[in-house]
C-alpha cells in the first residue's frame, strides 16, 4: 500500500484501522461545482471484515466467488489473527504494518527430568512501541536466573530514556544487570563473609575456595536471550550463553543468535588470552575450567578472571510481515532435542502460539531431553500462511543431557 494511500487513512480513520479487509476506494462521479476555479471529488472509504459479506465486483472478486476480500487475498496476511494495522509506523515505513499483541503470544516452560527448573521467562510492554520478551536459563542455582528476571526489565527501561538504538540498549542492559547480581551477591548477609574470603584465596590449590564459592553463589549464572520489537516492525536480539532466538521466514528458520561456546574459535581462544583452559568431558562436550559450558553468561562471577564475559551480541532485523510468521525464544532443553528447522515445522502445523509452545516443549520431552525446556513464540504478519505439508524430522538426534557441569 502506498504511503499516499495510508497517509489518507491517518487522516479519516483514527490511529488504526482493522487489518481485517483493505480499504476500498472509490471515486463517486458527481457534478463538479465550480467555486473560484476549484474542483472537489468526493471519496467513500468502506472497510470489510473477514466475517462481511459483499456482492462480487470485478476489481476485487474476480473470480465472483462473493468472498469477503481480506488482506490474506493479496497474499500478504493469515486472517485468523486479527490486528489492527499500525498507521503511524505504516506510513514511516512505507507499508502495512500488524500491531503484535502480547495476548496472543504463546509461553510454555517444563521442568523435565531435573529436581527444579531453573529457567525462567518474560513477556511485557516496556513502552507505548516497544514489546519485551527474554528467556533465561539458570546454572549454580535459579539465583541468577530469577535475578534477570526481576531486574533485566527495569535496566532496560531506564537506559531507553537516553539511548534510542536498541543494540546499545541491550549491551549496556546485559552487563549493568551483570554487575548489580555481582553487588547483589556481595551485599547478601550469607555470602558477605564467603566473597572477601574468596577475594584472599588461591585457586585452584585451595579446597577452602570452592566452597566458598559454593555457599557465595559465585558460581551461579544464567544464559540471557532477549528480544526488543519496536513499532511492531524493528527486531533486535541479544544474547549470552546457550538459549536461542529464531525467525520463521518463508516458511524456513532464520537463525538470530550464535551460541557461546568453547567450540567457537574466537571464544575460545578469549578464554586462553584470559587465561583460562578448556577441558572435554567424558561425553566430548567442551567445558570452561572444567566447569562451565558456556563462555558467555551473566553470573558465574568465580570465571569471570578466565574469559567469561556478559557483554551479548546482537543483531537486528526488520520484519517482513508478508514473509515472517514467528520468533521464538528457546532454552537448550529444546535447542539440543530439536534443530531449528524442525521447531519451525512444528509450530507451522499448530493454529495458534498457545497450542505451538506447549507442544514444542512436549515434543522436547518425548525426544528424550533431561533439561528444563523453556519456549516463548510471538506471532508476526505471515502467522498460517506456510503450512509446512512435508514435516520431517532427524532420526539421529541427541539424547545427550544439557548439563552445564562436566
Amino acid at each position: 500500500m502506498a504511503a499516499t494511500c495510508l497517509a489518507r487513512l491517518a487522516r479519516c480513520s483514527g490511529s488504526h484501522v482493522c487489518r481485517s479487509g483493505p480499504v476500498q476506494m472509490t471515486s463517486v462521479p458527481l457534478s463538479f461545482q465550480q467555486d473560484n476555479h476549484l474542483q472537489f471529488t468526493t471519496f467513500r472509504r468502506r472497510l470489510y471484515t473477514p466475517s462481511g459479506q459483499r456482492q462480487s465486483n470485478t476489481r476485487f472478486d474476480t473470480d465472483s466467488s462473493g468472498r469477503p476480500t481480506t488482506w490474506d487475498s493479496f497474499g500478504i496476511w493469515d486472517n485468523r489473527i486479527d490486528e489492527p494495522i499500525l498507521l503511524p509506523p505504516s506510513i514511516r515505513y512505507g507499508k502495512p504494518i500488524p500491531k503484535v499483541s502480547l495476548s496472543k503470544a504463546g509461553c510454555a516452560s517444563l521442568i523435565g527430568q531435573r529436581k527444579d527448573n531453573e529457567d525462567r521467562f518474560q513477556v511485557s510492554q516496556i513502552t507505548d512501541n516497544i514489546l519485551y520478551f527474554a528467556v533465561f536459563d539458570g546454572h549454580g542455582g535459579p539465583e541468577a536466573a530469577d535475578f534477570c528476571e526481576k531486574y533485566m526489565e527495569k535496566f532496560i527501561k531506564d537506559i531507553l530514556a537516553e539511548e534510542s538504538n536498541l543494540e546499545l540498549v541491550l549491551t549496556k542492559a546485559f552487563l549493568e544487570v551483570d554487575q548489580a547480581f555481582a553487588r547483589h551477591l556481595r551485599c547478601s548477609p550469607n555470602a558477605l563473609l564467603s566473597y572477601l574470603s574468596f577475594e584472599a584465596l588461591d585457586f585452584p590449590t585451595d579446597m577452602t575456595k570452592a566452597l566458598l564459592v559454593r555457599d557465595a553463589g559465585m558460581n551461579a549464572g544464567t544464559t540471557a536471550t532477549v528480544a526488543l520489537l519496536r513499532d511492531s516492525i524493528e527486531l533486535v536480539v541479544g544474547s549470552v550463553g546457550d538459549s536461542c532466538a529464531m525467525l520463521c521466514r518463508k516458511g524456513k528458520a532464520l537463525k538470530l543468535t550464535v551460541n557461546h561456546t568453547p567450540e567457537r574459535k574466537d571464544e575460545k581462544d578469549r578464554i586462553k588470552r584470559s587465561g583460562g583452559f578448556i577441558t572435554w568431558n567424558s561425553l566430548g562436550q567442551p567445558n570452561v575450567n572444567g566447569r562451565l559450558a558456556m563462555t558467555r553468561s551473566i553470573g558465574d562471577f568465580d570465571l569471570k578472571k578466565t574469559g567469561v564475559i556478559a557483554e551479548p551480541e546482537t543483531k537486528r532485523v526488520l520484519l517482513h510481515h508478508v514473509h515472517d510468521s514467528f520468533l521464538t525464544l528457546t532454552t537448550d532443553g529444546i535447542n539440543f532435542s530439536m534443530n531449528s528447522q524442525e521447531i519451525c515445522n512444528v509450530i507451522n502445523q499448530c493454529h495458534d502460539p498457545k497450542e505451538a509452545a506447549q507442544r514444542i516443549s512436549d515434543q522436547a520431552l518425548h525426544y528424550g531431553s533431561e533439561d528444563n525446556s523453556t519456549i516463548i513464540v510471538v506471532p508476526f504478519g505471515a502467522w498460517g500462511k506456510h503450512k509446512s505439508s512435508d514435516t520431517s524430522f532427524s532420526f539421529s538426534r541427541s539424547f545427550v543431557s544439557s548439563g552445564r557441569w562436566a
